[in-house]
């Protein structure tokens, strides 16, 4: 992409209104614009980095052998009644009269429209297991949205819901979720932390948050420092096998948030040396709730022998739109962001020093094409903006690699490549550049 035909409206001063680094960044890069309290349009910058994170999400979940759909932001009533849930959510909850007076609602979250079409295209024990998921936005009327994408009303989130014979086939789903999360999130350069949390309006007893470290976080955690040296599952891992073994690898070690926190048990199961106690950044969290919805809603599969049982069902969110905030928490700098290549919005920022000059142009515009060829997705600065400025702004929006081309390097027939992780520079050969970096990223990607 050249920069000349993209969107980058990015900002020298910081806006006032943004208290964290991940919103002023994604301000002053370009990357959002709010449009209302709590509400963004993505602009392309940050559009590229949601779809990237979208893409793992969506093969992570297939990987675990969950099926897309989608369904709708507006849902009736009447469902949430059938649930109970209409009157207890609160005002978090948009709700809407259409021409017709009949009572709507955009949807926070999807239990009751899931299990209403499970109960009506699911008869047996033999349709069973099941797991279906969507990507969508989704609305939740905060009374305070602040932070940016971190804490928005308008967001973007992956719901899969688990329907299953009965618990223990329940729990077997939920360990999938876990393991699958834990790859999701590895993928992104993340560190996640499963940990013990409520269930709040939800329901059941069963539940984690996936926590990212951070000192902006909003949640108080605590856990042993062990749980975080554990490797994560590989992606050949077997789904289809036993799960417990490594799902309990995670949950021996203690690990809580402040809701389940107990300072006693803390300090009786972990010694001193192994306490962290820090805040963190919730991206993700899964639920079992056995027969909350499938009982309230008539939610029933015939058994072997005939007999009507209510189906066991588990539910698991992942803040997509949240997660780009997230990310840029984790890694950042006083220049701007710093993406790992996985969700990067472009892989390589290629600055031409000198546009309009015939050698450069050239240069540029074969290394470019060749890059291109490889696979790479470059950003290539062919505006006609000074060095300095096109350095800056590289470095705020933070992508893996720059590639810097001028005409002194031209004469020796070599160009600057610059690591944006921690600055590394060295100068390439030109014909061994394209290459070269070609290798850089696809062994960055390698994990996937």
């Amino acid at each position: 992409m050249r920069l000349s035909t993209f969107f980058l409206p990015v900002l020298k001063e910081t806006p006032a209104e943004a208290q964290i680094a991940s919103h002023r960044l994604m301000l002053r890069a370009g990357m959002i614009r709010q449009e209302g309290a709590g509400i963004y349009a993505w602009l392309p910058l940050g559009h590229r980095v949601l779809k990237k994170i979208e893409q793992i999400v969506r093969e992570e979940q297939n990987r675990a052998g969950a099926v897309e759909m989608l369904m709708p932001t507006i849902q009736p009533a009447d469902l949430w009644r059938e649930s109970g849930r209409y009157d207890a959510y609160g005002k978090e909850m948009l709700r809407i009269t259409d021409r017709s007076d009949r009572e709507m609602l955009y949807g926070p979250t999807n239990e009751e429209m899931i299990t209403e079409i499970f109960r009506a295209g699911a008869k047996s024990y033999k349709d069973l297991p099941k797991m279906m998921y969507h990507i969508q936005w989704k609305f939740r009327d905060e009374v305070r949205p602040r932070f940016g994408v971190m804490r928005g009303r308008e967001f973007l989130m992956k719901d899969n819901y688990s329907f299953d014979i009965d618990e223990e086939a329940g729990r077997k789903s939920y360990n999938k979720m876990f393991i699958a999360y834990l790859r999701t999130f590895e993928r992104m350069g993340l560190k996640s932390i499963p940990m013990r949390a409520d269930t709040g309006p939800i329901g059941g007893d069963l539940s984690h948050e996936f926590i990212v470290l951070a000192d902006t976080g909003e949640s108080a955690v605590f856990c042993d420092k062990r749980i975080v040296e554990l490797p994560v599952p590989p992606k050949d891992v077997d789904f289809d096998g036993d799960l417990q073994t490594t799902v309990d690898q995670f949950t021996t070690y203690y690990a809580a948030t402040d809701e389940k926190h107990d300072e006693n048990e803390f300090e009786d199961a972990v010694e001193d040396g192994n306490r962290v106690s820090a805040r963190g950044i919730e991206v993700g969290h899964i639920f079992f709730f056995g027969t909350k919805y499938s009982d309230a809603m008539n939610a029933v599969v015939a058994t072997p022998d005939g007999k009507e049982v209510p189906v066991q069902m588990g539910s698991y969110g992942v803040g997509v739109s949240r997660l780009v905030g997230a990310i840029i928490e984790a890694f950042h700098d006083g220049d701007g962001c710093k993406w790992p290549m996985a969700v990067a919005p472009f892989h390589v920022g290629l600055i031409n020093l000198k546009v309009g000059d015939a050698e450069v142009d050239a240069a540029c515009e074969k290394l470019y094409q060749s890059l291109s060829d490889a696979g790479v997705d470059v950003l290539y600065d062919n505006t006609p903006a000074r060095g300095g400025e096109k350095f800056a702004r590289m470095d705020l929006i933070g992508l893996p690699y720059q590639i810097v081309i001028g005409p002194r390097g031209l004469k020796d027939g070599k160009a600057e490549v610059k690591r944006r992780s921690d600055g590394e520079r060295e100068e390439i050969a030109l014909d061994q550049v394209s290459d070269h970096v070609a290798k850089l990223v696809q062994d960055a990607l390698a994990y996937n």
